[in-house]
């Protein structure tokens, strides 16, 4: 462990009158065996059993820059020469008000021990001392890293209750490390699933967010989908996102579907790519409500775009990612026969050009959780093979790649009002016709678009 510690830390460290030590994920990663690189680390949690004013002022004179200090905690956060980041932390225990992710009261202690206990688990209560170069480990924390389990630090009840943040914690650091949950935690993390109600509904969007990114961290196969069926066996995905948790127990027809509703959405994200993972956990969110209204699944995309928007509002999610789900989400059962003439197709597939490598992810993610079939979705080999032979053909997909501009219809005679419409209007001719893109046919097909549009209008325009 000693090699990756930073340089400026080791002397820090040297420069203490105390012992001086590393706790956290980065001695439980590195026992972990994932993939440890230090300069993963842009923040390193360090404490000692000394109040923070002496760690300040030693941090100081051995060349590092205090941010900021925090009297009622015992935490300095702070940066050396290089730029890396640390938070330290005096030795406490912390007294909570249930539910609530800020300690009521603090107390200050020289025992490692009773810093431990106030940890969420015991895989992140194991202690790197600098100087010494040795693993102090108070509450068993090595034997369950080398296990591969997750195991509070206290009494699970006791844990949970204290902070709900910690029962979407226990699920991200399941996926992202591969581990398992011991018995007695799991139970106490369902005894209090509903804690995670009193959390912000910002830092609950920041963790499932990791969640849904759980296996890019150090690539844990299928770390993802781990994490979001520890959500759910702890009884906090129902909480959270209600709409989506009803679709469990929920059948679907057996000739398409091997799974409930909620399974399938899951396994919708075990297959989909980074990008597309909350369209896919929320692509079949509208079934439900279907269901329930009309007894059918009909128009559950037109429903389902319309939920996402407002859980993800909930959220406090940007609204980029709102509006791109939403989007897919509408769009994920265009053509699901495969029987789209071919013409309009063209057309759909220049109009939604610019989403076009989300959607067919999202499809054959789809396709994928039906039955767990990872040959290639008929439809995303169709749309595909005509998109590749639409660009051989050098079909224009968007109105800069038309040999007409804006311009040039304008001093044609076309008003301005009317020249987005007819530039519009010539794309998707284009997606049937490549090759009409030349300028004299396009300004001829142009007047006659024009003298549609004209048609259109109200007669008292």
């Amino acid at each position: 462990m000693i090699k990756f510690i930073p340089e400026n830390l080791k002397k820090l460290s040297a420069a203490c009158a105390f012992p001086l030590y590393v706790v956290g994920g980065s001695v439980r990663d590195f026992l972990s065996g994932v993939a440890f690189q230090a300069e993963h680390f842009s923040d390193w949690d360090v404490c000692a059993p000394v109040p923070f004013e002496v760690f300040s002022q030693t941090a100081k004179k051995a060349g590092f820059t205090v941010h900021s200090e925090y009297k009622n905690t015992g935490t300095v956060k702070l940066t050396d020469s290089k730029g890396v980041g640390y938070e330290f932390s005096s030795f406490r225990s912390d007294q909570y008000v249930r539910g609530e992710h800020t300690p009521r009261a603090v107390y200050f202690t020289k025992d490692i021990t009773l810093d431990a206990r106030r940890r969420d688990f015991t895989c992140n209560a194991v202690y790197f001392d600098i100087q010494n170069n040795a693993f102090c480990d108070p509450l068993g924390g090595i034997e369950d890293i080398k296990n591969k389990r997750i195991r509070t630090v206290r009494e699970s009840t006791k844990v949970f209750s204290e902070d709900g943040l910690r029962l979407m914690r226990l699920a991200r650091q399941c996926g992202q490390l591969g581990f398992s949950v011991e018995k007695d935690t799991l139970q106490g993390a369902r005894r209090h699933a509903g804690l995670i109600l009193d959390i912000a509904p910002e830092r609950i969007f920041t963790e499932l967010n990791l969640i849904l990114h759980a296996d890019q961290k150090y690539g844990v196969q299928n770390g993802h989908y781990l994490a979001l069926k520890t959500l759910e066996r702890i009884g906090v995905l129902e909480q959270i996102l209600p709409e989506l948790y009803e679709g469990k127990g929920m059948a679907q027809p057996a000739a398409f579907h091997r799974y409930d509703v909620l399974e399938h959405s899951l396994r919708c994200v075990l297959y989909s790519p980074p990008a597309v993972r909350w369209a896919a956990l929320l692509h079949d969110v509208g079934k439900p409500l279907c269901m329930r209204r009309d007894g059918n699944y009909h128009r559950h995309a037109e429903e389902g775009a319309a939920l996402s928007d407002r859980i993800l509002e909930r959220f406090k999610a940007p609204n980029k990612l709102k509006t791109r789900t939403h989007t897919l989400i509408l769009q994920h059962m265009y053509d699901l026969q495969n029987t789209t003439r071919e013409g309009k197709l063209r057309r759909y597939l220049v109009k939604n050009q610019e989403i076009l490598p989300e959607l067919l992810s999202l499809k054959q993610a789809d396709f994928s959780a039906c039955k767990d079939n990872t040959l290639p979705a008929p439809t995303v080999e169709r749309w595909q093979a005509l998109f590749t032979h639409m660009q051989e053909e050098n079909v224009p997909f968007t109105q800069k790649s038309l040999s007409v501009t804006g311009k040039e219809l304008l001093a044609s005679g076309i008003p301005a009002p009317f020249i987005g419409k007819v530039l519009h209007g010539l794309l998707l001719h284009c997606a049937t016709q490549p090759k009409d893109n030349e300028k004299l046919k396009l300004l001829k097909l142009a007047q006659g678009l024009y003298k549609c549009f004209l048609k259109e209008q109200p007669k008292d325009i």
